[in-house]
Order: C-alpha cells, then structure tokens, then sequence
C-alpha cells in the first residue's frame, strides 16, 4: 500500500507541475500574440499599409478615434471604470493568496523542529531559498501592482473627466478587460498554480493555523534585497509621472458634461518632452516591476513588450493628431521615447 500511495502522490506532483507549465507558457504565448500585431503594423512596409489601419482602428479612443465613426462596435471611453474595477479586485484576491501562502509555505525552513506543527514542503518543491525569495519577491511585485491600480481607478473616478461622446473600440475594450488579468497572473506565474496544491502537516492532511503572526505576514517584504527595491524606485518615479500628467489631462476638461471639442496643447512636466508622457511613465513602471522581479522570468519580460509595443504604437498616433491638430505644436516634442521616437 505504502508503494501505491508513493506512485499516486508521484503522479499527482508530475501532473501539477505539467499543468504549472502549460499555464505559464499559456501567458507567454498571449503576450506573444498580442504584441505581434503592433509590431507588424510597425513595420514601413506599404503593403501593411490595410493591417495598420485595421490596428489602429482597434487602439484609437478618445479624442483620436475620428467623431463621425459609427458607434457600432464601440463602447464609452468612460467604461475605462471595468479596468480597473477588476484590476483591483483580481490583484488584491492574489495579493491575499499569495501573501498568505508566502507566510505559511516558503518561509518555513526556520520550522524544523519537532512537533505536529513540522510542514512537508517536498510537495510543494519550495526546498530552497531561491525558492522562498521568489514568492516573496511575487508577493512585492503583485504590493505594487496594486498601488498602481488602485491609483487607476481613483483617476478614472475623480481625475479624468470622460466625454459622453468619448468612445473607444469593443476589441481594445475587451483586450482591456484580458490584460488586467493577466498581467498580475504573469507577476506571480512561479507561485500561482502551486496555491491550490496541498500541503502536508505531520499527522494531519491540512494546514494547521493557530494564530496571527505579524512577523511571518511583513518577512516576505523584509527578506528582500537591492534589485527589488531599485525596481520600487523606478516605479515609484514613473508612477509619480504619471500621476502628475493625468492630473495636467484632468484639468483640461473641468466638467464630465463638458461637450466642447476645443482641445489645448498640454503642458508641464513630461508633455514639455513627449507628447504622450503618460504612456512613457507607464513603460516606467512596468520597467521598475521588471527589475524588482530580478528580470529572469520571461513571462515579465514578455508583458513588458506588449506594454511597450501597446503604447508606441498608440503613441505614434497621438503624436500625428497633435501635429494634424495645432500648427503650433511644439516641434522639438517626441511621441514618447525622447531623443528615440
């Protein structure tokens, strides 16, 4: 009995790592295929000329997308709320998940003693360090994922005031609503799958939790090193950004029942530089979550391209609508990338 018990527990760990890696690599090839389409339409190439226009009819919103456009297949910008509505809720439900799992699993190599309180984590495979400061680091990227996002929503609230007429695309809407959850999956991906696994607890087939313990819950954020909190500076200084230029675009219409259609050149901060200033803060911030991870997982890196992709190519199309618009837009502002793009 104890040789079938041994096989039985051995499958179920091959078939929870197996479904570990199709999960992963399932995040990867959405990134992947959702950066392709900019990427292509990117491309100076005439005969891409039709595929541009169709991606960039998916991507315009706002001001961009033209006022006489049919509202058939498009949604009020002002559903930008659902975003982050599900952005707050999803991060925070991994936060939890995570940051519960990190107290009780991965900082556990102190718990050696005897007793019926001595965790089995060769199920769970987190038998090393490297191991442990990986869930930890998932847990501080996934904190800081959910600052930005809840900063999200009380712009969409209280900062942005959304035209009636404002529309976006039903594609870049529900490629909104799929981003905001995958993005805070692919900054857990090591420890995501491996929440729902069991855990053995001598002579007892399930956690045993006594007690509060405020110094296990702060050690995964006291255990980390110079790389995460370099990457919490850099996003920190885009964050910061970013907050100062969507207060500047805020300002620009006082009124949500405001319907005039005078636009002014946006000034201060970053838009003296760029002319989607906002946009290059958000690859800022994605670049500092990249750098706080340690920038070994490819699923990072991987968001990180879609982001910036995403966001050029958006860009390069406010920065034409700029120059279509004022004649006096200042000529020595980038699109986003200064001195680049």
């Amino acid at each position: 009995m104890k040789v079938v018990g041994v096989l039985i527990e051995a499958f179920s760990l091959q078939s929870m790592d197996t479904m570990k890696t199709c999960f992963i690599w399932l995040l990867r090839a959405g990134w992947v295929a959702g950066t392709l389409p900019f990427l292509i339409a990117s491309l100076p190439c005439s005969r891409l000329g039709s595929f541009h226009t169709l991606v960039l009819g998916y991507v315009k919103r706002g001001k961009i997308m033209p006022s006489s456009s049919s509202h058939k297949l498009t949604v009020p910008q002002s559903f930008y709320l659902h975003f982050y509505l599900l952005a707050v809720v999803w991060t925070t439900v991994l936060l939890m998940g995570t940051w519960w799992f990190a107290d009780k699993v991965a900082p556990l190599s102190h718990l050696t003693g005897g007793g019926s309180h001595v965790f089995s984590l060769h199920k769970s495979g987190f038998t090393s360090a490297d191991d442990r400061l990986t869930v930890c680091k998932s847990v501080f990227l996934l904190l800081l994922m959910e600052i930005h996002v809840l900063r999200r929503l009380y712009e969409t609230l209280f900062v942005f005031n959304y035209s009636s007429s404002a529309r976006m695309h039903v594609v870049g809407y529900f490629t909104g609503i799929c981003y905001y959850i995958a993005a805070p999956l692919s900054l857990s991906t090591f420890c995501a799958a491996d929440q729902v696994a069991e855990f053995n607890v001598e002579g007892q087939e399930m956690v045993s939790i006594t007690g509060f313990d405020l110094r296990g819950y702060v050690k995964p954020i006291t255990s980390l090193g110079w790389c995460q909190w370099a990457g919490a500076a850099i996003f920190a200084w885009g964050w910061l950004h970013q907050c100062s230029c969507h207060a500047i675009l805020g300002s620009l219409r006082t009124h949500r029942s405001d319907q005039t259609v005078e636009y002014v050149i946006p000034r201060g901060d970053w838009f003296n530089i760029v002319s989607s200033p906002h946009y290059l803060a958000e690859m800022v911030i994605y670049v500092g979550l990249l750098v706080a991870s340690g920038g070994t997982d490819l699923t990072i890196w991987l968001l990180l391209g879609f982001v910036v992709a995403n966001l050029a190519f958006a860009a390069a199309d406010t920065h034409r609508w700029y120059l279509h618009k004022f004649e006096d837009y200042p000529p020595d502002r980038w699109a986003i990338l200064p001195f680049v793009y």
